[in-house]
């Protein structure tokens, strides 16, 4: 298992600029190197080894990350309906986490290298060096956890929907941050408590710790997010909540629905202001 705390990744060259190096992290197939790769950046990055670097110049951004040649990705439509009972539940529970948080690294990276050139102050990037690197940590967690089960990443197909997120939003930074931090990862703060409970009332506490990390670290990049999404409504003279909701309402697939972790939400900076008036209620 690969923790942040590690010297994992120490060895992995890295190019001269955060911005080619983000963009290396998104477009590398091999999912062992993307993560030392994540991980020599961020000891780049916070030792000042790395100028920031340009957009203007340079290779340009892969339209998709790199990926091996499993799993097999489907359409959210398509996917089979995943077990929840014994082993083969367990298992599906994690090689879908692993799938969301491997997403995770490639958007996050992906959102370095994109916006690199904004206006934002080096704080702004200590920031998602810190949330690429945990999204790399909790993927290792993850992969890891499956190979104790005696499977691997890859071995069950994967939606191939989240994606879509980046694609929808690589037009602005400000939609990025409404989208995938105060949207995405906010659900995860919904969710992600209850099951750990379900998952450790199973008699899985291995499985349960990892995500109560995942949990704590979402609560952080949540946090990010809103900051930074004030930081750009407050530069642009934009009110905050109604940039929000115009930005979810145009880029975002999906429905916002309960229930919430109000509280969780709100430690993060993340009042209901944002996301109750875009909640679906159920009939």
């Amino acid at each position: 298992m690969t923790d942040a705390g590690t010297t994992a990744g120490d060895d992995t060259p890295t190019p001269d600029t955060l911005r080619e190096s983000a963009r290396l992290v998104v477009a590398t197939a091999d999912l062992d190197a993307k993560v030392d790769l994540a991980y020599a950046t961020a000891k780049a990055w916070f030792s000042r080894r790395l100028g920031r670097g340009s957009g203007r110049v340079g290779p340009a951004l892969a339209e998709r990350p790199g990926r091996p040649e499993k799993p097999v990705l489907l359409a959210p439509r398509d996917m089979p309906r995943r077990s929840s009972v014994g082993l083969a539940g367990r298992i599906a529970l994690v090689h879908s986490l692993a799938h969301i948080e491997l997403n995770a690294v490639d958007l996050t990276w992906d959102l370095v290298a994109r916006f690199v050139d904004q206006p934002v102050p080096r704080s702004f990037f200590d920031d998602w060096v810190q949330v690429g690197l945990e999204e790399a940590k909790h993927f290792s967690m993850l992969a890891e956890r499956l190979r104790e089960l005696g499977a691997a990443y890859g071995d069950l197909p994967a939606h191939d929907g989240l994606w879509q997120a980046a694609e929808a939003t690589g037009f602005d930074l400000r939609a990025r941050l409404a989208v995938i931090p105060l949207v995405l990862e906010a659900r995860g703060l919904d969710v992600t408590p209850v099951m750990a409970d379900k998952v450790r009332a199973g008699g899985d506490d291995r499985t349960a710790a990892i995500l109560d990390v995942i949990y704590r670290d979402e609560k952080r990049h949540v946090a990010f997010g809103a900051k930074w999404f004030r930081f750009l409504c407050d530069r642009d003279g934009v009110p905050p909540e109604p940039a929000f909701h115009d930005l979810v309402r145009r880029c975002f697939r999906g429905a916002l629905k309960p229930p919430f972790n109000d509280r969780a939400r709100s430690e993060a900076g993340l009042t209901p202001g944002f996301y109750k008036p875009l909640a679906v209620l159920k009939g």
